[in-house]
């Protein structure tokens, strides 16, 4: 064991022992150590609180979505039920939204009306219904006979030509007017292709989709 030797006001030595002085800075840093390491589980334990959190509002936004969709069917059901309308109910949840689709009857092209109309109606009734029992605004996505779905395909393949079209070299194309749901589908088509973009001009109902190049 080395020894280092200190010489204090009264003259005598002190010795202090180099082992000693290790020990201390040991131990120092042995609660330095803890503390670290304590430090470092309260913020695992922090992570996973913050993702547990946002798991379970993740959990109730999409519970509250099913309730929608479930309100939304029992007031469709009773609705075809009245009309004497066949068609089977489907529910879903897409993104932020409950999602309702009607299929199977005859008579549905009925619900959808020129230019779906009659069920763009129909939608804001359900929505309406969702709300009277909710008490919250709903955003609930109605479809009949498979018309959106097929009106989304057909507005998908308008934007992509247009903004192939003004690639190949046009300035600008304007669209016809549309609604806000009919836009939103355009513009998605159009942002998917490069070197292109689109914007909305005008007032409702005439609002219409502007596609312009880069």
């Amino acid at each position: 064991m080395t020894e280092q030797t200190m010489t204090d006001d009264g003259g005598d030595e002190a010795v202090i022992s180099t082992a000693d002085m290790a020990a201390e800075d040991v131990e120092s840093a042995g609660v330095d150590t803890d503390a670290s390491v304590a430090g470092d589980t309260e913020t695992d334990a922090s992570v996973g609180t913050d993702i547990d959190a946002e798991e379970d509002q993740e959990g109730d936004a999409e519970d509250a979505l099913i309730e929608e969709g479930e309100i939304a069917g029992d007031y469709l059901e009773q609705l075809l039920d009245v009309l004497d309308f066949d068609g089977d109910i489907d529910l879903d949840v897409e993104g932020d939204r409950a999602v309702v689709s009607i299929d199977g009857g005859s008579d549905l092209t009925k619900l959808v009306g020129r230019k779906g109309e009659v069920l763009d109606a129909l939608q804001e009734l359900t929505r309406l219904a969702v709300q009277q029992t909710t008490g919250d605004r709903s955003r609930l996505m109605l479809d009949v006979a498979g018309w959106r779905a097929k009106r989304r395909e057909d507005l998908t393949a308008i934007g992509r030509e247009a903004a192939e079209r003004v690639l190949a070299g046009g300035d600008r194309e304007v669209l016809s007017p549309m609604t806000p749901f009919e836009r939103k589908i355009v513009h998605d088509a159009v942002a998917a292709v490069d070197g292109v973009s689109s914007e909305s001009e005008g007032a409702e109902p005439s609002r219409r989709v502007v596609v312009i190049r880069d």
